[in-house]
């Protein structure tokens, strides 16, 4: 029963990960496929520069809120699968999603929700890290990876060593 409960977990994460909110709200909202904008990416970034700061924010929040849910989900159904695997599911889902051709976003923001419902230091330190680094860069290719870089070193700090692993592999995968 616990591998038929993983593999439902796992399942369910990159079904979560791979929802397209930056697809739904374009195309729903604004009658504007993303993908043919900008980066081309599925993601808040791109969402923010083709639709604007409305259509952004709600990105924003459905991508990091993917990424929160696909951590909760052991607990939600009861597993001892760690928490950090179906959140890199949901990651893997946002970046290469069913529902829109396997082409989706960077999962910055994805990779931040995991971090919030994982380890809020680390989030807290990677958005502090990633808007003072936007603040003077004004590059969002450039904060996403220190951001990433700053989650790294509060994983150290803390001594979680799941946590260190997993946040090397964000900011390779992310950069």
């Amino acid at each position: 029963m616990n591998v038929l409960t993983n593999a439902i977990i796992i399942l369910l994460a990159y079904l979560i990960g791979s929802i397209p909110f930056a697809l739904v709200i374009g195309k729903g909202f604004y009658k504007t496929d993303v993908r043919k904008h900008g980066s081309g990416n599925l993601g808040a970034t791109n969402t923010f520069r083709t639709l604007g700061k409305k259509a952004g924010i709600v990105v924003l929040i459905g991508d990091i809120a993917k990424g929160s849910l696909a951590v909760c989900l052991p607990l939600i159904i009861n597993s001892h699968l760690h928490m950090l695997v179906p959140g890199f599911i949901a990651i893997l889902g946002h970046s290469y999603p069913v529902f829109a051709r396997f082409k989706g976003g960077k999962s910055v923001a994805t990779a931040a929700g995991v971090f919030l419902a994982f380890s809020p230091l680390a989030f807290i330190l990677r958005i502090l890290a990633f808007l003072i680094s936007l603040k003077i860069s004004k590059y969002v290719s450039l904060s996403s990876p220190i951001g990433a870089l700053v989650a790294f070193l509060a994983s150290i700090y803390v001594g979680d060593v799941v946590l260190m692993v997993f946040a090397a592999i964000i900011f390779v995968f992310i950069t």
